[in-house]
């Protein structure tokens, strides 16, 4: 592949999957939002911006954390055991999620800004450069995690190829609110996808999340597995949310009938965390009656996580603990794109915060 598929430095790159629309705003269709955005503006995630038309991905190659991890702690337990990942995540997020540990990465405000601007510091890896620290490391994989890796699907696609290449595999950790069009470009690319399963309850994901598709999530899951991706799924459960126990039965019931009675799932605990920090950690014996249930149902791989609630960016090194050479002279440049971007008045805005906005209409739709 040459230099204009794999950037060495930091540009803007166009989003893989959007469509011009009559009214001259473009739809992006990596996420169930399928967000229509108008010139100089960006979508729910933030990370995808309109230019006279076509969208671009502001964060393509620019890496939020960096961190080796054993694959259980995705967590993946059925997808080559003890072996080790190298977990990447960008900035942006398709959701908004009020108990979220990983705000200044998921949401990623200030840092997609920065890039907007053309006055951002962030770390840039080309993907050949992420392919070098993984094998210098001897890492067995790449996990794109901490933040929804849909947004910065380009990149994980990218690398994903390069990864194969070299004998490395790769893992999706998501919330798998993505559309079939981006599972089916995952298809051959990405070997493990590790999806929430956060509520069969429309109102949670609506009241935490600030969406309200369930089926949309459980579809993409069921999708995947069909492609051939290896799947496991999680489920943090959160005290006067979702440790209804007829609800987690029937996640239980779902995933046995959809997925097989060996597919994985990790019920994990809830920590206290942002607007949920008022609410104390799940007691321990709502995850083992989930459990037990889960059992009850007919699932044989059930995994219980007292100890940790998410794949959490909290405690990483640097990513220029990792970076030697030449790429250190890049690694925290300003990045600007060659190309001119739009200006502050509207490039900045933000979907989520501003309702009136005519020209951006971000539906969930698929």
């Amino acid at each position: 592949m040459n230099e204009l598929v794999y950037p060495q430095h930091y540009r803007l790159m166009e989003t893989r999957l959007q469509e011009r629309l009559d009214n001259g705003t473009t739809r992006c269709n990596l996420c169930a939002w399928r967000c229509r955005i108008g010139h100089g503006q960006r979508g729910f995630c933030q990370a995808h911006v309109n230019r006279n038309g076509v969208l671009y991905n502001l964060s393509y190659g620019i890496v939020s954390a960096m961190e080796i991890d054993a694959i259980e702690d995705k967590p993946v337990r059925h997808y080559r055991p003890g072996s080790r990942v190298l977990s990447v995540g960008s900035y942006g997020c398709s959701f908004r999620c009020s108990g979220c540990h990983n705000l200044d990465i998921s949401w990623g405000v200030q840092a997609l800004d920065g890039l907007a601007r053309g006055q951002s510091t962030e770390a840039y890896l080309s993907p050949e450069q992420l392919i070098k620290i993984a094998k210098e490391q001897g890492v067995d994989g790449i996990a794109f995690t901490y933040s929804e890796p849909a947004v910065w699907l380009e990149y994980v696609l990218d690398v994903s190829h390069l990864a194969h290449q070299a004998g490395l595999y790769t893992v999706y950790v998501s919330n798998s609110f993505v559309t079939r069009e981006a599972l089916e470009l995952m298809r051959g690319q990405v070997d493990v996808l590790c999806s929430d399963i956060k509520s069969l309850d429309e109102a949670f994901y609506r009241d935490l999340c600030r969406v309200s598709d369930v089926q949309q999530v459980l579809d993409s899951i069921h999708f995947a597995a069909q492609s051939g991706i290896h799947v496991e799924n999680r489920t943090n459960i959160i005290p006067g949310k979702n440790d209804d126990m007829e609800m987690l039965t029937n996640i239980a019931r779902w995933i046995h009938n959809n997925l097989g009675s060996d597919s994985p799932w990790h019920i994990t605990r809830f920590f206290p965390a942002y607007q949920l920090a008022h609410i104390p950690a799940t007691p321990e014996d709502i995850l083992w009656r989930a459990h037990d249930n889960a059992r009850r149902v007919g699932l044989t791989n059930v995994y219980v996580y007292a100890d940790k609630g998410c794949d959490c960016a909290k405690d990483n090194a640097p990513v220029v603990d990792f970076v030697s050479g030449q790429a250190m002279e890049q690694l925290h440049a300003v990045k600007k794109c060659s190309a001119s971007c739009c200006g502050d008045e509207g490039i900045l805005l933000k979907r989520y915060e501003q309702a009136a906005v005519s020209a951006t209409d971000c539906s969930v739709s698929d």
